[in-house]
């Protein structure tokens, strides 16, 4: 797969659990938080595959 389906399915995922999350949290679906959660969400899926990737020899 490419960077680009990698990038849509981890933000279409991030959105679904950011939505689910701030049902839990907040008690409400405010767009905001949504928003906010999912871009935390796929920052740290990069991140945690830049972790797995710098530790390859």
């Amino acid at each position: 797969m490419n960077q680009l389906t990698i990038f849509v399915i981890r933000a279409v995922v991030g959105l679904a659990f950011a939505a689910v999350m701030s049902r839990i949290f907040f008690s409400s679906l405010n767009p905001v938080y949504v928003v906010g959660l999912a871009i935390i969400l796929v920052g740290l899926a990069y991140f945690a595959e830049y972790l797995r990737k710098r530790k390859q020899p």
